[in-house]
């Protein structure tokens, strides 16, 4: 019988890190994964080391997956013409080439509450959610995947 497995979801737009560390905590969240190529940010506490630090001081795991983050070339296309509809297909495409990741991320849902951060706020614009659907798709319909 295969188990059911729940894949959050978060974007830090416009959160503060106490609130974006309280919501996880919310949903008990124990491993937060990374899926921005470039784990940097300009907003005080979402670059990879002080974010690091401050999951592990709440008991979160914290990983970093680059090969899950949007390519740059993908990534400044969308800047400069806004093609979300171009944007998502390049990146669906870029994807079926990392079924090794996919599955690597994939075996950690039976290990604690996993949940995939990038910036973007809205989810539907956001990578991350073609992460989730490749990650749902990866075994069945066994992941349920849920933004936060």
């Amino acid at each position: 019988m295969q188990k059911d497995y729940v894949l959050y979801t978060i974007g830090y737009e416009g959160r503060g890190i106490d609130e974006f560390v309280d919501r996880l905590k919310e949903f008990k969240v124990t491993r937060l994964i990374d899926v921005r190529e470039i784990p940097l940010s300009r907003k005080k506490g979402f670059s990879k080391t002080a974010l690091g630090q401050r999951l592990n001081e709440e008991n979160i795991e914290y990983v970093h997956y680059k090969a899950l983050g949007s390519p740059s070339e993908i990534r400044h296309k969308l800047r400069a013409d806004l093609d979300y509809d171009y944007f998502f297909k390049a990146f669906s495409d870029y994807l079926a080439s990392k079924t090794d990741v996919i599955e690597e991320v994939y075996n950690r849902l039976s290990d604690g509450v996993n949940c995939l951060m990038c910036f973007e706020f809205n989810h539907e614009q956001c990578h991350r959610s073609c992460v989730a659907t490749k990650i749902k798709e990866y075994n069945g319909s066994y992941v349920s995947v849920e933004h936060i």
